[in-house]
């Protein structure tokens, strides 16, 4: 006879039947990554502390910031000095699971950036003044971007880093809120009532920023939570859009306003037929309660949205400087089409391509801070920046990957509701954060302690971009 070998099955003794702990078979949604040893490390607490330096990155900067936007000011801040940290971990999973982290098309956009990056930086009139310039530039639309798109496994991931957007909006928008309520804020029309929650009236577009992010990631909720949600996160998502709406209105924020619509918009289109024309009647009623009916900021807000009409007319003077300074940004581009003044160069050459309407500096005072001067030191645009500074190599580039991530996220989205598969709360989330970012960078640009806030919104809309249908699941 023939001994067993030792792969055919042995039958057990006579006798009682051993106890056997069955062990499930690893589903599709929390599928162990390569070098993961899931029998030692449950998958929510590994998700949970790879996550840790991207949440802390958001969420530090609830924190003051004292001088933000002012001369002296820059630096590495708490939440730049997390996301490198999150950069790092990132490199290190990378190099410990020695496995191909991006697919060709990915890796391709962003060595274009950089690429774009560094011709910018090496054809400066001052290389070594530009490179301060190419390590921002590289932080904030590759490192940062490529971390939180590595990062995240799955839906849950997702909805985690989403969350601590929300939850800085909240903090921000409450700080908003309180001081247009009590008169606290920064100047506007000479009351001290523009809300700029701890930014500062030097920085004045970061709450307005930080509240934008976290309604466009709340409206998906509010509008067709998960299936799997619980009962509270519909009515807690509206409760929360509408705390949020009110800080973003009492920001006074035209470019904030106009892409803040525009998102929410896109984002209610694309929930289907039935549910936007539900969700915009709701919300023009909303807007006409909160603004006609309690009176929040009504006659502040009305002269703002008209100015937003008027500027071609009789714009008033920050537009005026604004148009100015785009068009010295075109003037540099025509000087030089293909490279650029190089990074960091626009306020170098600002004045000889301005024309002498370019007033001295902007006013600024309020929430603390005495009355100041603020240097004009930028177009205002990024757009317009990237064409000044880098080129028509550096746009090219940059911005091409950026429309990159626009359209496969929205590709992504309609193949997500067209086979029923992946979370689509997610996809709302990221298209919608990508088509803010994308039209506020027609009234602004990277600068300030938010800055590092754009490169965790491209890195959402690249991970659902890429994410397989398996990985985008819903948990």
């Amino acid at each position: 006879m023939t001994p067993p070998t030792t792969d055919a099955p042995v039958a057990p003794a006579p006798g009682p039947s051993p106890t056997i702990t069955a062990t499930p078979a690893p589903s599709a949604q929390a599928a162990p990554s390569p070098g993961h040893n899931s029998a030692r490390t449950p998958a929510g607490a590994l998700d949970l502390w790879t996550l840790l330096p991207l949440v802390a990155t958001v969420l530090l900067l609830a924190l003051p910031v004292p001088g933000a936007g002012t001369p002296g000011s820059g630096g590495a801040l708490p939440a730049d000095l997390a996301s490198g940290v999150a950069v790092l971990s990132c490199l290190v999973r990378l190099w410990a699971r020695r496995v191909r982290p991006l697919p060709g098309g990915a890796a391709l956009v962003a060595g274009l950036a950089v690429t774009g990056f560094a011709v910018a930086t090496v054809t400066a009139s001052d290389p070594v003044a530009a490179v301060p310039g190419f390590v921002r530039y590289l932080q904030i639309f590759v490192l940062v971007p490529l971390a939180v798109c590595l990062t995240i496994r799955d839906a849950r991931g997702f909805r985690l880093l989403t969350a601590a957007l929300v939850l800085l909006a909240l903090v921000q928008g409450f700080i908003g809120i309180r001081q247009f309520a009590t008169g606290t804020g920064a100047s506007y029309m000479g009351e001290e009532v523009r809300a700029v929650g701890t930014f500062g009236p030097g920085d004045i577009m970061g709450m307005a920023t930080v509240v934008a992010y976290g309604l466009l990631a709340a409206v998906p909720y509010a509008l067709c939570p998960p299936a799997s949600a619980r009962r509270w996160l519909r009515p807690c998502a509206l409760a929360v859009t509408v705390g949020l709406l009110v800080a973003l209105a009492v920001s006074f924020s035209r470019g904030s306003w106009i892409a803040t619509a525009l998102a929410a918009l896109t984002v209610v289109v694309l929930t289907g037929r039935r549910t936007a024309t539900r969700s915009l009647l709701v919300l023009g009623a909303l807007s006409v309660v909160l603004v006609g009916g309690f009176g929040i900021g009504s006659d502040m807000v009305r002269e703002r949205l008209s100015s937003v009409t008027d500027v071609a007319q009789a714009p008033d003077r920050s537009v005026n400087d604004r148009y100015t300074l785009w068009q010295a940004a075109g003037s540099m581009w025509r000087e030089r089409p293909a490279t650029g003044v190089g990074l960091k160069g626009f306020p170098e050459y600002r004045d000889g391509h301005a024309s002498i309407g370019l007033s001295s500096g902007s006013d600024t005072e309020g929430a603390g801070q005495a009355f100041r001067k603020q240097t004009l030191l930028s177009p205002h645009n990024m757009y317009l920046l990237v064409l000044g500074e880098q080129g028509l190599i550096g746009f090219v580039t940059v911005v091409g990957g950026w429309l990159a991530v626009l359209v496969a996220s929205v590709r992504a989205l309609f193949l997500a509701r067209r086979g029923r598969t992946g979370a689509v709360d997610c996809g709302l989330v990221a298209v919608g954060l990508v088509v803010w970012q994308a039209v506020d960078f027609l009234y602004s640009d990277i600068g300030g302690p938010t800055t590092v806030l754009t490169g965790v919104v491209l890195g959402l809309g690249a991970w659902w971009a890429l994410a397989a249908p398996q990985r985008a699941a819903g948990a």
